[in-house]
């Protein structure tokens, strides 16, 4: 395009109106920006000139509307008068002896089919009644719509782990209480019902093959009262009558386990648990002496002091002290991988929730993964075997899918912040940016890369700047999508060089990069690995207008043909 060619256009207005034979030399017209491009969901640009002086007719009319042309379509832009100083007609006014600045801008509602276009600028000028027949003028191709290569799936899932664990412990507790001062074992004692679960506990640990003793600790206590020697001496005592206790069951039930003694000669930490607990009056009065004095023997007189709490305490407290306590640690080992992805694949109901869903960790196949993840749906409807089909739909950019997964997840458990982002990248491969957003807004706490979706999310809606915040240092694919748009070649380059799993669309960017900076080698190595990793490359390549110096070049067209 001539630029300046439509203010010639205008001087003919002029003629009209004058003997003037000879046109005037045009002025400059621009277009910002030239190729126009998409920002968000609007493509925009703003055209500016100027009217020359004493060529604008008194009496003209010039109504100048931008048309958007493209695939035999047309979208209009809104249009702008430009008026003589002496006409009847409303519009912005022209003075016929300084001329004046012309400036026009226009937006356009993106659709894709807009890729391949050219803006026009269409004219309907008179002279009083006198209309002038003016063709449309091109003033700009477009349109750069290189911020598409964002992509959703450029972002990792969050995995929603199993709980599954191979070695799950359990503890089994008895205490065998002693009367003041004594040590003796008493049968009341020994044959609670406590003392018995513990002795078969030991013995189930023993025997099934699936179990297995971890632990097992006899402590012998003191009450905090009387002196240290006698409750050392109580402690040990107490401890070695409960060891040899279980030691004779052990011996009957053929159990062959060491066991750990330990001792407190006074349990201060007991009975400050027990004082809490307790209802006696006074008992702050109580707990405050224990901050008070860090010695037991200051403790025990500042407490004994308190003659009218001190028997509450000897008869509700201190009796409770003086016991042995017997601890089992008890290791469950669960189904071995075999066991358990024989199971998952023959028999799953036989599976635990958790078990299913580690389950779906021991295979790399697609197939496999999704029908242990839609039995753990259908037999326990846990929202993690719902993202877990989520994500392996995302993977196969069935969007639909995806996001009918995650919506079955976020209605058992609405608030996980996994869920929500993978909702969000689902919904931003739909470009449903409001649904992205919201989304993404409830998933603090995310164990995904949060701030680089929102960058993807930022650079959808044309905000370059806030992407470029969220990225980072991020080395991604959409991470120099924002860096181009933000002309930022430099960055890009580096950026595109550490991903970390390359593609086809890395290559492509590259080759973005070296048309954009006029680096020819570049486009054509880059292109080339780009279109021999994703051939479908080829025809975007072939619209692209990042491309178009290359149009006419032959090296480049035989990479894309």
């Amino acid at each position: 395009m001539k630029k300046g060619l439509f203010f010639s256009l205008i001087a003919a207005v002029a003629l009209l109106a004058s003997c003037n034979k000879s046109l005037p030399e045009p002025d400059q017209l621009s277009v910002n920006p030239n190729p126009l491009a998409k920002v968000g969901d609007k493509v925009d640009a703003d055209i500016t000139g100027t009217f020359p002086a004493k060529k604008f007719a008194k009496k003209g009319v010039l109504v100048v509307t931008p048309v958007l042309k493209y695939q035999g379509q047309e979208a209009l832009g809104e249009p702008v008068t430009y008026v003589g100083e002496k006409a009847k007609e409303n519009g912005k006014t022209v003075n016929y002896k300084e001329g004046g600045k012309y400036t026009q801008h226009c937006s356009f509602t993106y659709v894709p089919e807009m890729r391949k276009s050219e803006l026009y600028l269409r004219f309907k000028a008179t002279v009083g009644k006198k209309e002038i027949e003016i063709p449309d003028l091109k003033v700009a191709d477009g349109i750069i719509v290189t911020d598409e290569l964002a992509e959703a799936q450029d972002n990792e899932t969050a995995a929603t782990p199993d709980k599954f664990q191979r070695i799950i412990q359990e503890m089994t507790e008895a205490d065998i209480k002693f009367l003041i001062q004594q040590a003796n074992l008493r049968s009341s004692e020994t044959k609670s019902e406590e003392v018995k679960a513990l002795q078969a506990a030991i013995k189930d640990a023993n025997d099934d093959e699936r179990k297995a003793i971890n632990k097992l600790e006899v402590s012998g206590y003191a009450s905090p009262d009387g002196g240290m020697d006698l409750n050392e001496k109580l402690a040990k005592n107490r401890q070695k009558a409960a060891q040899d206790f279980l030691k004779q069951g052990m011996k009957k039930d053929k159990v062959n386990a060491e066991i750990e003694a330990n001792i407190t000669a006074e349990d201060w930490e007991g009975f400050q648990a027990a004082m809490e607990e307790s209802n006696i009056q006074d008992k702050d009065l109580v707990l405050r002496v224990l901050k008070m004095y860090s010695d037991p023997e200051e403790r025990e007189a500042q407490i004994k002091n308190l003659s009218a709490v001190y028997k509450n305490i000897a008869d509700d407290i201190l009796p409770a002290l003086r016991r042995s306590r017997l601890i089992l640690t008890t290791d469950l080992i669960g189904k071995s991988d075999e066991e358990i992805t024989e199971l998952a694949k023959n028999d799953p109901s036989q599976l635990s929730v958790e078990e299913l869903l580690y389950a779906a960790t021991l295979t790399n196949d697609k197939a496999e993964k999704m029908a242990i993840y839609q039995k753990a749906a259908e037999q326990y409807n846990d929202y993690r075997a719902w993202n877990g089909m989520g994500e392996l739909y995302f993977a196969d950019n069935n969007i639909a899918e995806a996001r009918r997964c995650y919506a079955k997840a976020l209605e058992i458990q609405p608030n996980d912040p996994d869920v929500n982002y993978n909702a969000g990248l689902a919904a931003l491969a739909d470009n449903d940016l409001a649904k992205a957003e919201e989304h993404f807004g409830k998933a603090a706490g995310t164990s995904a890369n949060l701030d680089a979706a929102m960058g993807t999310l930022y650079t959808k809606k044309g905000d370059y700047e806030a992407a470029k915040k969220a990225y980072g240092n991020t080395a991604t694919n959409n991470a120099a999508v924002q860096q181009i748009l933000n002309e930022d070649y430099a960055g890009a380059r580096q950026t595109l060089d550490n991903v970390k799993n390359p593609n086809a669309t890395t290559a492509y960017l590259k080759a973005i990069v070296g048309a954009r900076t006029n680096d020819k080698p570049a486009v054509l190595e880059n292109m080339k690995s780009a279109v021999e990793q994703d051939a479908a490359l080829k025809a975007r390549a072939a619209d692209d207008i990042e491309f178009a110096k290359f149009a006419e070049d032959a090296e480049f067209q035989a990479i894309i043909k």
